[in-house]
């Protein structure tokens, strides 16, 4: 509901100027603003227009205009304003040159209502007022001319009746001041004058920021308990910065025996190893089963390893065992071509770790397609 900076600047450049007749200034007022934004911008009217003290006459008077204008178009029945504009004229501490404008705005929405009187500016208005002329009725009768065309309040709420207002009257200024004068003057014993620029700028940050809801109340709202604190919750506050250091002893090692031992498989699965080379192989994968992960032994190698080096397979199969990848050694020892190698390495591997039942019933059943598959050459 807040008005921009431009609708701020626009709706406050309408307000004086007290020289241009009223329906000039409500023209060109109504060709500027979005017709969605009217409904903030009449609020925006309306909120100044409750207290006597923020327009100067000519500003209340085109207040009025632009705020009846803007619904001119529609029946006045569809005015949500009528009401206000009844309380307007009917008020007695008003000047009379501003009630009977409010009466002849209210007159105008008929159907001889006539709108000559608009055709004058706001200062030419109240210059040439004669109240001989006009005539005020009751509230009575004024409730009973436009009883079917009086709306509930615009823009209300549950919580507006116990709110204060947004602009509140300032106690310390006489309630006989003329706020109308330049000089804003006041009585003899009041406070300093109210200088002009201090005026225009209150009267800008108040159109800026005017809200239709008022100043609400503080709704006071208990303050959430705190949960207890745990045994050991807050020991990130100080934290405990004594840390031992711990030595890596593999830092540094001689990394000699690893590379002995990966020459010699890359060795063995070319040809048989010499007696003493195989020993050695054996001999360090036992007293550091670690090797045969870094030995460089891919399973697609195994067959060939097999074949020149069966006991050096079995201890690297053996090792492996608990390896993620055992399944592909295992996979690639049951497919390969049967020989007595191969049978030797699983006879072996049977006696020294348990085996998979699936394993040992396809190596099985290869060996029995096998020997089906061998072709017995008869004697002449």
């Amino acid at each position: 509901m807040a008005l921009s900076f431009e609708e701020t600047n626009l709706l406050y450049s309408q307000l004086r100027s007290e020289q241009i007749p009223f329906d000039e200034i409500v023209t060109e007022f109504l060709n500027k603003i979005n017709r969605s934004r009217s409904s903030p911008l009449s609020a925006s009217l309306l909120l100044l227009l409750q207290n006597k003290k923020m327009l100067k006459s000519t500003e209340r008077l085109i207040a009025f205009a632009i705020l009846y204008q803007t619904y001119s178009s529609q029946p006045t029945s569809a005015n949500p304003y009528v009401a206000l504009f009844i309380n307007a004229a009917c008020d007695e501490d008003a000047e009379k040159y501003e009630r009977a404008f409010v009466l002849q705005l209210l007159a105008s929405g008929g159907s001889g209502g006539s709108k000559e009187f608009l055709k004058q500016s706001a200062a030419n208005y109240i210059k040439l007022f004669d109240p001989s002329v006009h005539a005020f009725p009751s509230r009575e009768q004024l409730q009973h001319q436009y009883s079917d065309k009086v709306h509930p309040e615009a823009h209300n709420s549950i919580f507006k009746n116990d709110s204060l207002k947004n602009i509140v009257p300032d106690p310390d200024v006489p309630r006989g001041c003329d706020a109308n004068s330049p000089e804003f003057d006041l009585q003899p014993g009041a406070k300093p004058k109210l200088g002009s620029g201090d005026r225009d700028e209150a009267l800008l940050g108040l159109l800026a920021n005017l809200s239709t809801e008022g100043i609400g109340h503080q709704w006071i709202r208990p303050r959430p308990p705190r949960l207890p604190i745990q045994d050991g919750e807050l020991v990130w506050l100080n934290p405990d910065s004594n840390h031992e250091l711990v030595w890596d002893h593999g830092m540094c090692a001689d990394t000699s025996k690893g590379a002995a031992v990966r020459d010699l498989i890359a060795k063995a699965l070319k040809g048989p190893l010499a007696p003493a080379q195989q020993e050695q192989v054996l001999v360090e994968l036992t007293n550091d089963p670690k090797l045969v992960y870094h030995c460089g032994l891919a399973p697609r190698k195994l067959p060939e390893l097999v074949e020149n080096n069966p006991l050096i397979a079995v201890e690297v199969l053996t090792k492996l065992i608990n390896s993620p990848e055992i399944a592909d050694y295992f996979t690639v020892l049951v497919n390969m071509d049967m020989s007595l190698h191969s049978m030797e390495v699983v006879n072996r591997l049977t006696t020294a770790v348990e085996l998979p039942k699936e394993f040992v019933r396809m190596y099985i059943t290869n060996c029995i397609s096998s020997c089906e598959n061998i072709k017995v050459h008869s004697m002449p």
